[in-house]
């Protein structure tokens, strides 16, 4: 499990509410794709495995962001695939599935059948909502092979595989990673590195993804660590 988030203040230095100099909220990714809500709720179960809940939505945000920089993706595509392409992993037993992705060896048969299983699963979701045969084709598509495949069938897939990567580099995923193997968190950054760095297809997920790990190797400076020692 990841650390807690804070999101409401301990305290008010300054003393003063400042709340008025800041601007409106933006359109959410959930009220522009109201599409994402309702697979959501039809999806969160298949996903309650090893923290896929909550990899699904920083993977889909991150997405998100990849594509106000990709015009040639299409955001029809790649958030619907992006919400369900760990559902397969509801298909596996659950104690089986950190062997299937471990490090140095792993079960690739199983890393096939979540692919799969996620892609029949996802096709009949998809189908319940309503949505377009083709659409659910080219959603399919993508989740079937969305980890073994190691070329990008398109610039959908390219933005799915890159995001879906990411998140191992987010605090979460670090936080996440370091319980699945034992692992110091400097340990888990240099796994979780190797696995993302020279693996992505888009050059805006290779920003992103220095972007993280940089704030992560901040965390791992002495003079870092002796600030949170003080604390």
């Amino acid at each position: 499990m990841g650390a807690m988030i804070k999101f409401d203040p301990l305290a008010n230095h300054l003393g003063h509410d400042t709340s008025s100099h800041i601007p409106p909220p933006g359109t959410g990714l959930f009220e522009a794709h109201p599409l994402l809500g309702e697979i959501w709720e039809q999806a969160r179960g298949l996903l309650a495995v090893r923290d896929n809940d909550a990899h699904t939505l920083y993977s889909l945000s991150l997405a998100a962001a990849l594509l106000t920089g990709e015009s040639a993706a299409d955001a029809s595509v790649v958030l619907p695939a992006m919400m369900l392409h760990d559902i397969g992993w509801s298909s596996v037993d659950p104690a089986l599935v950190l062997s299937a992705i471990a490090p140095g060896g792993g079960r690739p048969d199983l890393v096939l059948q979540h692919e799969r299983q996620g892609s029949r699963l996802a096709a009949g979701i998809l189908d319940s909502l309503g949505v377009d045969e083709s659409l659910i084709q080219r959603v399919t598509e993508i989740i079937d092979g969305h980890d073994s495949r190691p070329h990008a069938l398109n610039p959908e897939d390219e933005i799915v595989k890159d995001a879906d990567k990411l998140w191992r580099l987010t605090p979460h995923g670090i936080d996440t990673i370091m319980d699945w193997f034992g692992l110091s968190r400097e340990k888990a950054l240099g796994l979780c590195a190797s696995r993302v760095l020279g693996k992505l297809f888009t050059p805006q997920a290779t920003a992103i993804a220095r972007g993280l790990l940089a704030v992560e190797q901040a965390n791992l400076f002495a003079q870092r660590r002796e600030l949170l020692d003080r604390a």
